[in-house]
C-alpha cells in the first residue's frame, strides 16, 4: 500500500478472512496458479500481488483486453517484498476472465 500511494494512488485497505479473498480474486478471474496475498480493484481491473505502480498506470493508460494482472506468490524485490538489494525476477502476467494469461512486463 505505501508503494502505491508512494505513487499516486488512494489507496483504501479491507482486511478479510482467506475465504473472502479467495472469492474476490476468483470474482475477477484469477486462477489459483496466479494467486498471491493481496488483491486489489483498480479501474475495472483486477490486480492480484505485489505489482509495481509502474505496471498498473500503464495498464490504466493502455486499457488492455483483459481482466486484470498478477504478481504471484511474492517474489523477493517486487514492491513491498524488498529486502535490501536481493532481488529475484519476476514477472506481471495478464489474464483474461477464461483463463488466457499473456506476460504484460518482465522485471530483472
Amino acid at each position: 500500500m505505501e508503494h502505491l500511494r508512494a505513487h499516486g494512488f488512494q489507496v483504501e485497505a479491507q482486511n478479510v478472512s482467506d475465504p473472502q479473498l479467495n472469492a474476490v480474486a476468483a470474482q475477477g478471474g484469477v486462477g489459483d496458479d496466479l494467486r498471491s496475498c493481496h488483491t486489489a480493484k483498480v479501474g475495472g481491473y483486477t490486480v492480484e500481488g505485489h505489482v509495481p505502480a509502474a505496471d498498473i498506470l500503464r495498464m490504466l493508460k493502455e486499457m488492455p483486453a483483459m481482466a486484470g494482472f498478477s504478481v504471484p506468490g511474492m517474489p523477493m524485490g517486487s514492491p513491498g517484498m524488498e529486502q535490501g538489494g536481493r532481488k529475484e525476477p519476476f514477472d506481471t502476467v495478464a489474464f483474461t476472465k477464461d483463463g488466457k494469461k499473456t506476460v504484460f512486463e518482465k522485471h530483472r
